[in-house]
């Protein structure tokens, strides 16, 4: 199995993602945006998307979105081809396509919104956490993609603010954040062990 960033050699592809994402929806019954192969296509092109290929064969993809003037990069559309499905590809794609945001946009939010368990264990596994869709980008055009999804009139409802999916949010300054006060306190404490050595050697 290779997983890849995407390039447009792989325009070939756009039409059996679009209808593996159209199919999942339909068999789940719950919240998917649908993607034609033309929007596919737009991600397959800029480098921005992994897919993953048995050989020539069509086994998974995922693709990043930038908002709010690149503060904020969404990871988007991750499905996996029926065929290799239960085989821990999609935990696999995720990682690489969380990856490739951290590489490309360092300092953006990376979130997503999803109403699936398994995908939501991935995103925590990857420190994402749960949030408000006030604490999303407000990009009206990132909303506008969940137009083609059942659920979509219950957002526009409640003006934005919540839906059957769940937003998830990974923000690499709070992250980095938490490690300096971790390290600080670590610091704290090799300082005050070498105090106390330095005191009962000078006392000797």
């Amino acid at each position: 199995m290779e997983i890849i960033v995407a390039n447009e050699s792989h325009f070939k592809y756009a039409q059996i993602i679009s209808d593996t994402i159209t199919d999942s929806a339909k068999i789940r019954g719950t919240g998917i945006a649908m993607r034609t192969p033309e929007y596919i296509i737009k991600r397959l092109q800029n480098g921005n998307a992994i897919i993953a290929l048995d050989g020539d064969k069509f086994a998974g993809f995922c693709y990043i979105e930038v908002w709010g003037n690149k503060g904020f990069v969404a990871n988007s559309g991750l499905i996996v081809h029926p065929d290799y499905r239960n085989q821990g590809l999609a935990k696999k794609i995720k990682k690489a396509v969380f990856d490739l945001s951290r590489k490309k946009f360092p300092d953006a939010k990376i979130f997503g919104i999803t109403t699936g368990l398994a995908v939501m264990k991935m995103n925590y596994e990857l420190g994402y956490k749960p949030v408000t869709f006030s604490e999303l980008t407000d990009d009206p055009e990132f909303w506008k993609g969940c137009q083609t999804c059942k659920n979509f009139d219950i957002l526009t409802r409640t003006d934005r603010k919540m839906c059957l999916c769940t937003g998830m949010l990974h923000d690499p300054k709070a992250k980095n954040q938490q490690q300096e006060k971790v390290n600080k306190k670590a610091f704290q404490r090799l300082k005050s062990i070498k105090e106390t050595l330095f005191l009962k050697k000078k006392d000797k």
